[in-house]
């Protein structure tokens, strides 16, 4: 009889013994127990709790520790067969006897941080769901709110790319971008070497970038090469808190600014011209007027182009100024660059064209920034290309009530690991 009860005392302990085993490795929930389990609906509830009672005061270190009640918490485990799983603790509260000693504190949680619902073990599996996913579908997945899944992720995002650092740093980019419609914008400051996105800052104003400057002079960031468009506001700024870097103006921009006064002159030809058939050849032309000429190879496009441009004179003078303009940036050196630049504003200003002679004043007003391109061959192509990652992911998402999100998320943006899914 006494064997008996020693193997049955011994089958009870191997029990107890895998159970915690399978407590650890299955949901990483190390010295506990579970007492009991329960099944409701397509939800496992594991009753836990401490297998050791505390009995030296954490704080004085002495034994007068004793029991002061209880409470139990939930928290949100892996789930297991497809079903969610509940963690469900009983949290003992210890108090301390020594009257020196004011310790009444419940003991340590260590499989979850703080108040947070949900154990580390979930937080991580819901972060890798995530590089595939949607918060929706995993909030869904998962079989919980929409709010703990994005919680879950904004926490790892500021852990991990909050805030972003600045060492290394040598050439930027900045670039504004539209966040939604009624002419909201943001301010991003992009590293053009590693295409992280460094800062982003509200509006589009010289006051968007004023946080920025005031890391790069705490941290002693030494810029050497600055990117962006013609933006006053940008020029401005960069002059004042990055003097003595290369500010290059991104021939993307101003190739830009070129098309929108070609396109303007288009459309007042076209209101000004009585000739129906005249006006018939002019409608539907933007986008020949606008494209590289190289890339028309269609010779019914081309002959089409031809005859619009032979029958107005500044359309065509304004075109061909326009196909002249990328021959700055495709010259052999600066001074080369410098000759082509000056003889095209000089032809701009004797079409005696409005428009063309407001570019020419445009060009002779950043000519110093233009041309510094063949110092440093930095662009804002980086920049642009985040600007359609950021449209891409606003879509996805149907945009974004969380300002503090939306920001962790562009900070993210660089990581593929991270944006795989940019939903």
């Amino acid at each position: 009889r006494d064997v008996e009860r020693s193997r049955g005392l011994g089958d009870v302990y191997k029990r107890q013994t895998m159970n915690s085993s399978f407590l650890y490795h299955a949901w990483g929930l190390y010295s506990l127990e579970c007492t009991k389990e329960e099944y409701k609906g397509n939800t496992i509830i594991l009753h836990v709790q401490s297998k050791k009672r505390l009995s030296v005061c954490p704080k004085c270190a002495k034994r007068h520790l004793v029991k002061n009640g209880y409470r139990f918490r939930d928290f949100i485990g892996l789930p297991i067969g497809g079903k969610k799983v509940i963690i469900r603790m009983k949290v003992q509260r210890y108090k301390c006897k020594n009257e020196e000693c004011d310790y009444d504190q419940q003991e340590n949680i260590p499989f979850a941080t703080g108040s947070r619902s949900y154990t580390h073990r979930f937080a991580k599996y819901v972060v890798e769901l995530l590089r595939g996913m949607t918060l929706q579908d995993v909030a869904n997945h998962l079989n919980v709110s929409w709010d703990i899944v994005k919680e879950i992720h904004s926490i790892y995002l500021e852990r991990h790319y909050s805030p972003p650092s600045l060492k290394g740093v040598v050439n930027i980019g900045i670039d504004e971008f539209a966040v939604r419609k009624g002419h909201i914008y943001k301010t991003i400051v992009v590293d053009l070497d590693t295409g992280r996105i460094l800062y982003v800052g509200d509006g589009k104003g010289v006051d968007a970038l004023d946080k920025f400057w005031k890391r790069v002079k705490r941290h002693k960031v030494k810029i050497e090469h600055v990117a962006t468009d013609l933006s006053v506001a940008f020029i401005a700024s960069v002059l004042e808190n990055c003097p003595g870097a290369v500010h290059v103006f991104d021939h993307f921009h101003v190739v830009k600014l070129m098309n929108d006064h070609l396109d303007d002159i288009r459309r007042k030809v076209y209101a000004m011209e009585k000739d129906v058939n005249k006006r018939k050849v002019l409608k539907g032309t933007r986008y020949l007027l606008l494209g590289n000429g190289e890339d028309i190879f269609d010779q019914q496009h081309k002959t089409r182009l031809d005859n619009a441009l032979a029958m107005n004179e500044p359309l065509s003078k304004a075109y061909y100024l326009k196909e002249q303009l990328r021959e700055i940036w495709s010259q052999i050196s600066k001074e080369k660059a410098e000759a082509v630049l000056d003889d095209w504003v000089k032809q701009a200003r004797e079409s005696k064209i409005p428009q063309l002679m407001r570019m020419a004043a445009t060009l002779l007003a950043h000519r110093r920034g233009i041309l510094a391109w063949y110092d440093s061959h930095v662009s804002t192509g980086k920049v642009e290309g985040i600007n359609n990652k950021i449209k891409v992911m606003k879509r996805n998402a149907y945009g974004f009530r969380d300002d503090r999100y939306f920001t962790l998320r562009l900070y993210a943006l660089h990581d593929c690991r991270i944006t795989r899914n940019v939903g």
